[in-house]
């Protein structure tokens, strides 16, 4: 999976299908989580909680490994095994009975998945960079984003219907066909596409490493507040239903209905979205994507149970607000990580910036079960505030980060991208 011999990237459509069947993989499991195992297996319920979080808990050192081994080796590979690992553990899945087999299979499956987080980014940045089209980096971005959403909606709808029978086999069969799109998506990745080296020079040329990274305060600051951005993009589908049931009193197939609505638009939108982006500065995009975070936040602070025809417009209209911060945020924070991390080290810088996801995924379900019990508008105009803050975070920020990191520079077809310019560091 390196270069090829004309030294430009090849297979990009591939890639993006690819990524599609990942998510797909990832979209029939996500209905199901726990239900799974306490259906197929006699497992407790409590027991299960434990074991499956204490497979994410090992997964928390992952990402310093993954990003030394894509500077080293490259990121494609990588990407390749953790579909394989995740194919592997959800076969495991399938055949599971006992507390020991659900730990293995979901550590198999956490694993995968924290690897290819940790590198999926590394990846496309490489590809962009190689590409003979005019694409910059926030284009691919967002396609990428856009493919995934539209996989994960689809084997999520998938699943929803294929298990309405509740049988065990059919249990089963959702395990055999996820691993199956993981495998799938390897074979696609392995077979065709190719990757030249970086343009700063070969893998794992660059000094310092992760102790280069620590010393670089403007990275650090942009993981801070990609943080409270991460936690915002969480927040919808963590929070909608149990906001549903208690606050607005809604039907719940009003919560699917603008769950699904979300999905979809973020698939449509985020080719359009991607292609206009680079006239802009990434770090006025994450302000933008910040401000209409803080807005949604006081308009979900101000919903309340009502006539279902008002309340089902208000939320649509909030969702809107929250679906266009995403569009926007999801490729401009990725190429604005990937253009501020030194070439050589990037798979490094990368796999660190995907701390503010993991981190953000811990925190959200005590942010918002804490602070929903204070009262129900509590954990919304919390988050306004906390994105407030970050659009003055990201402005100041920007002062501060390499000025070739804020925007690329227009390339014409063929032309390859400069070499990145090392990130500052204090």
């Amino acid at each position: 999976m390196g270069a090829h011999p004309g030294g430009r990237s090849r297979g990009g459509a591939v890639l993006v299908a690819a990524l599609t069947v990942d998510s797909i993989g990832n979209g029939l499991f996500l209905p199901l989580s726990l239900v799974y195992f306490l259906r197929l297996t006699d497992v407790p319920l409590a027991l299960l909680g434990v074991l499956l979080s204490a497979a994410t808990v090992l997964t928390l050192p992952v990402p310093l490994w993954a990003g030394s081994l894509a500077d080293r080796v490259g990121a494609l590979p990588v990407v390749v095994a953790s579909q394989l690992l995740q194919a592997a553990g959800y076969l495991a899945y399938a055949w599971v009975r006992g507390p020991v087999g659900v730990f293995v299979a979901a550590a198999l499956v956490a694993v995968g998945v924290r690897f290819f987080w940790s590198t999926v980014f590394t990846a496309v940045a490489d590809h962009a960079d190689g590409s003979p089209g005019g694409w910059t980096r926030d284009t691919w971005y967002a396609i990428s984003n856009g493919a995934r959403t539209a996989g994960l909606a689809v084997g999520g709808l998938t699943t929803g219907v294929v298990v309405a029978d509740g049988r065990a086999a059919t249990y089963r069969a959702v395990a055999y066909a996820a691993a199956a799109c993981f495998a799938l998506a390897a074979v696609l990745i392995a077979a065709c596409v190719r990757i030249p080296p970086p343009a700063g020079g070969p893998a794992g040329s660059g000094r310092g490493g992760y102790a280069t990274l620590v010393r670089d305060r403007p990275f650090l600051a942009l993981i801070g507040l990609n943080t409270v951005f991460a936690l915002s993009s969480m927040m919808l589908g963590l929070a909608l239903p149990t906001v549903m049931l208690t606050d607005l009193r809604g039907p719940a197939w009003l919560t699917s209905a603008v769950l699904a609505g979300n999905a979809f638009l973020i698939a449509l939108l985020s080719a359009p979205v991607g292609t206009r982006l680079p006239r802009h500065r990434r770090t006025r995009a994450l302000a933008l994507a910040a401000a209409l975070w803080t807005v949604w936040g006081v308009a979900m602070a101000t919903l309340g149970p009502g006539r279902l025809g008002v309340v089902a417009a208000l939320l649509v209209a909030a969702t809107l607000l929250f679906t266009v911060a995403e569009v926007v945020h999801a490729p401009a924070s990725a190429a604005l990580a990937a253009a501020a991390a030194p070439v050589a080290a990037r798979g490094r810088y990368l796999a660190a910036f995907q701390y503010s996801f993991a981190l953000a995924s811990m925190v959200a379900p005590a942010f918002f079960g804490t602070l929903y019990e204070v009262g129900t508008a509590a954990p919304w105009l919390t988050l306004a505030l906390l994105n407030a803050l970050g659009v003055v975070g990201v402005l100041l920020l920007e002062r501060r980060l390499p000025p070739a990191a804020l925007r690329d520079p227009p390339r014409a077809a063929g032309e390859r991208p400069r070499a990145d310019v090392t990130a500052t560091t204090e």
